[in-house]
């Protein structure tokens, strides 16, 4: 069995026309970045790679990871993952771009070895269904503090190759193998289902995705249907940004199984320009 190891890489936006303007090069312009943003889920995408080319299919349905992210990475600019304390069960890595900075971290780990025993799935709770007509209220405050206590819409999804994200690098057939070869959902569409559950129940632009908190608990089959259940855990503000925690768990639609759960932290209305 390998271990997890260090790679270079181009990263990728692979959604420059998203409802989210941080991902523009014009709007990010604005709130003093070189460019657009390439996405939170994605840049995690990057420190999970190690894990999914060492673990192949048991990290896709028992891993573990902790990802924050804490500088901005752009399209096209090269980065490095630097594995560290690696270990059959566990290691820690770091992204660092082109200019020697580090932009992301992760704790990764196989849960149920040594690492630890492995959590218990969530369970499915029947909430609403956000309907496709929706008008979303503008994220606020107020806002958010409603939502805390009335609960979250669900969110319907379908793993496909339609799917907003599909590869977290340019070249798909540099993913990891049990990515491409098997067309199993990557990380940056499970972690990107914690952005849109939220993006479909309040309208925000921009917004930051910075931390996440997750696992995975089965792998996710080409044209699975899905169904994203989240619900507000904290609210804060900090240097004018205002924050959330989301706890969010993912389950195939056909006899509820939990596919991932995770924790979100996003900044979902950044300080005046």
């Amino acid at each position: 069995m390998s271990l997890p190891a260090a790679y270079g890489a181009e990263a990728f936006n692979p959604v420059p026309e998203s409802e989210n303007r941080i991902h523009s090069d014009e709007v990010a312009r604005e709130y003093g970045f070189r460019g657009g943003l390439v996405p939170g889920v994605v840049v995690s995408a990057y420190l999970l790679h190690p894990a999914a080319v060492a673990w192949g299919r048991r990290f896709v349905e028992r891993g573990q990871a902790h990802v924050v992210v804490r500088s901005p990475v752009y399209d096209g600019e090269r980065f490095r993952v630097e594995v560290e304390t690696a270990g059959d069960d566990r290691f820690d890595a770091r992204l660092v771009d082109e200019r020697g900075t580090e932009c992301a971290a992760a704790e990764v780990s196989l849960p149920g070895s040594a690492a630890g025993a492995a959590p218990e799935p969530p369970k499915r709770r029947g909430d609403r269904v956000i309907s496709r007509d929706a008008v979303r209220p503008r994220a606020s405050r107020k806002v958010m503090e409603q939502l805390r206590e009335t609960g979250l819409a669900a969110l319907r999804a379908r793993w496909s190759g339609n799917a907003e994200i599909t590869t977290y690098l340019r070249d798909a057939t540099a993913m990891a193998p049990v990515y491409r070869e098997q067309n199993l959902a990557t990380p940056a569409f499970v972690l990107g289902l914690t952005n849109w559950v939220l993006a479909g129940n309040v309208a925000m632009s921009p917004w930051l995705h910075l931390e996440t908190d997750s696992r995975f608990f089965r792998a996710i089959a080409p044209d699975t249907e899905l169904v994203v259940e989240a619900a507000v855990a904290d609210l804060f503000e900090r240097k004018g940004h205002e924050f959330v925690d989301l706890d969010v768990a993912v389950f195939d639609t056909a006899d509820d199984t939990a596919m991932a759960s995770a924790r979100l932290r996003a900044i979902y209305e950044l300080r005046a320009r």
